[in-house]
């Protein structure tokens, strides 16, 4: 964590879109912001004392794990594995995906049901409706939700000072 700012960002770094990647960079450069990826491989990150890159054994669940025993309260996560948000959820950590949705007590078991039904289909041979694509509406999306939680916590932090 850098002396400037009383959180990080953490990332769920195994399935994180590169668009997704490159705005967290971006917005943490400008607003001094320490970001931790974690993965069970190495993702190219900037070279510089802004990010720290974490690779956790290829077992499953490494990554979440690692991001779980070692993420505070005030931090942020961005990740799309819905079991993950669950867990930080519990420990009310401000927990968002890559299409802009914060994950919230209030919503977050309705989508860890949805995720386990279309597993359950999956695993059935029955192939659940797709997300879709991937593209600029989904990036702003994410932006504009990063940007007001982030601006969110920065608030907070000012107002205890």
């Amino acid at each position: 964590m850098t002396d400037s700012c009383p959180f990080s960002i953490w990332i769920d770094a195994d399935s994180c879109p590169v668009q997704v990647k490159d705005l967290v960079i971006r917005f943490a450069k400008r607003l001094n912001i320490s970001v931790h990826f974690a993965a069970n491989r190495q993702i190219p990150i900037p070279q510089d004392s802004l990010f720290t890159m974490h690779i956790c054994d290829s077992s499953a669940d490494a990554a979440d794990n690692y991001i779980v025993e070692n993420i505070n309260e005030n931090d942020l996560a961005v990740t799309r594995d819905i079991p993950l948000a669950s867990r930080l959820v519990e420990k009310n950590i401000c927990t968002l995906n890559d299409r802009g949705l914060v994950f919230t007590k209030e919503n977050i078991k309705e989508k860890l049901a949805m995720r386990n039904f279309h597993l359950e289909l999956y695993n059935n041979g029955i192939m659940p409706e797709r997300t879709g694509v991937y593209g600029k509406k989904e990036i702003n999306l994410f932006a504009n939700s990063l940007d007001r939680e982030l601006q969110k916590k920065l608030k907070q932090f000012s107002a205890q000072n």
